[in-house]
């Protein structure tokens, strides 16, 4: 007989797996949960979706499933309703949208640059770690207006989140609270990994830019705790879920030799006369832009978020009453044969005009910063692409996604070298067959990949 826990333990084994099983193997409409005393409902009808997300924030709201985030977030935009979050979402918006973080192409291409003649130099490495850290420079030249943090900050960041987000996860559906000791260690530790984010996070504000994100949060009047909060905030949320996104990215095209050489392609067509990547022609680069897209589908990082009824409603023909809460899982929408064919499959001849497709959520509260994430993956697999190969990875295939906070890919290991091209060389005629080139992507590639390569 079904009670009130009897989802708890299944949950906490494998949420992956039990809401893609109850959500696609049920009828489209609010599937029940039992994760606790109050009602929890699954959403997997994405025709649901629209009058949930645009629903007033008094009668469907946050909820307490995203307040458990509190200890961590404080006051950020992400936790707060109503003006006040309009206000800073404003904010974001200006600074976070694609056509505002398109100035910082050339920018982010020299980021790139960078961390592949690193890694061709190496040989093989963890795609995850690798660009959770350059999604970390991208964030902070969006939020500081530069590149302003160091290699030990950028490691005392990625450390802290790590330790954040696990904590966070055990916690967020857990039916009974912890013990007095338990909780007491766990709470210590929080308090020391978010220490440590604060502390990088003053030493960058000193270093911001005047036309940064961060002057204009201070325009606001925050304080600054509510400012810290706003900065931790979109550290953790812009760094994590692009530099998941990445990883899985990089998989896909590591397990697909042919299509890294179609992109290599397209990267070379999308080439000013100085070797740099241009805007204009990146934005007609149709294979790498549908590349990213099928990855959100099978790897959304934020793979659920949650309302909660703030005032009784019908929503599927049900009645809710207050205190309910719905969640809404990506990974299940976006892994459903009823809304994607073949679903469990990596293609890319794809429609993504459908209601279901939600990796950056919904509605108004929609990822501010979806601009500056496509935008740098894209990048990413264009640069990579056109200067290097990757030759193998393992584990293949992949293990599931871990679900913590975020969508968090497993260790994996791809190898990789410098791409080797024959020149375009008219007057050389055939023999140029014979002659090994390096492309270039970019003035800066031409020193980094020279010294990969002696």
């Amino acid at each position: 007989m079904l009670h009130m826990f009897s989802d708890v333990r299944a949950f906490q084994r494998d949420p992956l797996r039990l809401l893609l099983t109850r959500g696609n193997e049920s009828a489209l409409g609010l599937v029940p949960l039992q994760l606790g005393p109050a009602p929890v409902f699954l959403v997997n009808d994405p025709d649901l979706l629209r009058p949930i997300l645009k629903a007033p924030e008094t009668d469907i709201g946050k909820g307490k499933l995203i307040k458990k985030l509190t200890p961590v977030l404080g006051r950020s935009s992400l936790m707060l309703s109503g003006e006040e979050h309009k206000r800073r979402r404003a904010v974001l918006q200006k600074h976070m949208a694609k056509g505002s973080v398109e100035k910082f192409l050339p920018h982010m291409c020299a980021e790139i640059r960078a961390v592949g003649a690193s890694l061709a130099r190496l040989g093989s490495f963890d795609p995850h770690h690798v660009t959770a850290m350059l999604a970390l420079r991208t964030i902070c030249v969006a939020i500081f207006g530069s590149q302003v943090m160091s290699s030990g900050d950028e490691e005392a960041l990625v450390q802290a989140v790590g330790a954040i987000e696990d904590d966070l996860a055990e916690e967020m559906f857990r039916a009974l609270p912890f013990g007095p000791v338990a909780w007491y260690r766990r709470r210590k530790n929080r308090i020391c990994a978010k220490l440590a984010m604060s502390t990088v996070v003053q030493r960058l504000r000193r270093k911001a830019g005047s036309s940064s994100a961060l002057r204009d949060l201070e325009a606001l009047g925050l304080t600054d705790r509510d400012l810290e909060d706003e900065i931790l905030t979109l550290l953790l949320a812009g760094h994590h879920t692009t530099g998941s996104t990445a990883a899985w990215m990089f998989y896909q095209m590591a397990t697909n030799p042919a299509l890294m050489d179609e992109i290599a392609d397209e990267a070379a067509e999308c080439l000013g006369d100085d070797g740099e990547l241009r805007l204009e022609a990146v934005k007609r680069a149709n294979l790498s832009a549908t590349l990213v897209k099928e990855v959100c589908r099978l790897y959304p990082s934020a793979w659920w978020f949650s309302r909660e009824v703030m005032q009784p409603v019908t929503i599927g023909g049900r009645d809710l009453k207050v205190g309910t809460s719905l969640l809404i899982c990506p990974w299940q929408l976006q892994r459903d044969g009823r809304h994607f064919e073949d679903p469990d499959r990596f293609l890319l001849t794809r429609r993504y005009n459908t209601d279901a497709y939600i990796p950056f959520g919904a509605g108004p509260r929609a990822c501010a910063g979806m601009g500056v994430a496509m935008l740098e993956l894209q990048l990413l697999a264009l640069e990579i692409a056109a200067a290097y190969r990757f030759t193998g990875v393992s584990p293949n295939p992949a293990p599931w996604p871990k679900a913590s906070v975020t969508l968090i890919p497993p260790p994996m290991t791809i190898d990789i070298e410098i791409r080797e091209m024959r020149p375009r060389i008219p007057h050389l005629g055939d023999e140029a067959e014979h002659l090994p080139y390096i492309p270039t992507v970019g003035a800066a590639s031409i020193s980094t990949l020279q010294s990969v390569s002696q």
